[in-house]
């Protein structure tokens, strides 16, 4: 059950047992706001023959669920009215019909916007984080982790003494690629979102520069910023950052396109591309990816990831909502980029 507080927000009264979710209530029309959710009880359920029942412990928020809220053409289906929004969880197994998943055992998987949800015993990952704290295992040495680990080292192929350069640079993915750039001996240059994030990707993550997009001339401060050009950039951004990249990239330059979070909210065409020409005359390689396809480096790619955590040599840092209540708050603040670092909702 919930109720309403003066100050009108929901305040919800979860009973023992009672499933909250939060299922899609209309497709946005640009930018995304709380009338687009909508909170659902719901008994929780009981497994069938394979299945666990598994109660969220962390919610992942991400920028993809943004593409999923539109009925649109995508690598995935959208989520429809009234579905449970998607998300990757981190959970504990209460009640087990599958061999090899006991209760109390942590798990990963993609359980949603919910407190408590059924899964196959397919659809689910064991968790190690040998020795981080659970919530890791949504970012750093997680998903976006593993996205960065993939793009940069896969795709973009660094060699030492080669300048790479990363947007949104103090988020969960682009964090993780600028401090891996710096470990494989290249300059390492990221684009981010006000001085504050700025000073946190250099003096904290160990960036050579960071480019403020927000308050400085991105063009004049990227030449500066990489007078050799550039050899690898990691998109995550697009709009007027990429445009501004373009004219910068050094012949075979690689970019490992990871997302365009600028216009997800955009209904209109978009930025557009003045400098397209680049691509062909520095015959670039532009490689789109999606991680959930390369599910076969996980393992190796987290083991690196974990190793260079545990040895002090790669740094993250979480934003957290308390409470699934907060959730729809919290994916919007990160879409702004309010967020610094992983964006996560602690459920439990």
């Amino acid at each position: 059950m919930f109720r309403h507080g003066g100050d009108r927000r929901a305040v919800f009264i979860v009973t023992t047992m009672q499933n909250l979710q939060v299922v899609l209530a209309s497709r946005p029309h640009g930018p995304v706001t709380e009338q687009n959710f909508r909170f659902v009880e719901a008994a929780v359920p009981s497994p069938g023959a394979g299945e666990v029942l598994v109660r969220n412990l962390y919610l992942s928020l991400d920028p993809y669920m943004r593409m999923r809220m539109n009925d649109e053409k995508s690598y995935a289906p959208p989520v429809q009215i009234g579905e449970v929004m998607v998300g990757g969880t981190i959970g504990e197994v209460i009640e087990s019909k599958a061999p090899g998943f006991d209760p109390g055992a942590i798990v990963a998987g993609r359980l949603g916007w919910q407190l408590y949800a059924l899964a196959g015993a397919s659809g689910l990952r064991r968790i190690n984080t040998r020795g981080a704290p659970l919530s890791a295992a949504l970012g750093v040495i997680g998903m976006p982790g593993v996205t960065a680990w993939y793009g940069l080292l896969r795709i973009g192929d660094p060699k030492p003494g080669e300048t790479v350069v990363v947007s949104a640079a103090s988020g969960a993915v682009g964090s993780v690629v600028g401090q891996v750039a710096k470990l494989k001996g290249c300059r390492a240059v990221g684009i981010a979102g006000g001085s504050a994030k700025c000073n946190y990707v250099v003096h904290e993550l160990g960036f050579d520069a960071c480019v403020d997009y927000k308050s400085e001339d991105i063009e004049r401060k990227l030449r500066e910023a990489a007078p050799d050009g550039i050899d690898i950039y990691f998109e995550n951004v697009g709009g007027r950052v990429f445009d501004a990249v373009l004219p910068l990239l050094n012949a075979f330059a690689r970019i490992p396109f990871c997302g365009y979070i600028s216009e997800y909210d955009d209904d209109s065409s978009g930025h557009g591309v003045r400098h397209l020409r680049s691509l062909l005359v520095n015959r670039v390689r532009l490689h789109g990816f999606i991680i959930s396809e390369h599910l076969d480096i996980w393992d190796e790619a987290v083991a690196d990831l974990a190793a260079w955590l545990g040895s002090g040599k790669l740094k993250y840092r979480e934003t957290v909502a308390h409470g699934l209540e907060n959730a729809p708050a919290a994916f919007i603040g990160m879409l702004k980029g309010l967020n610094l670092g992983k964006q996560i909702v602690k459920l439990a």
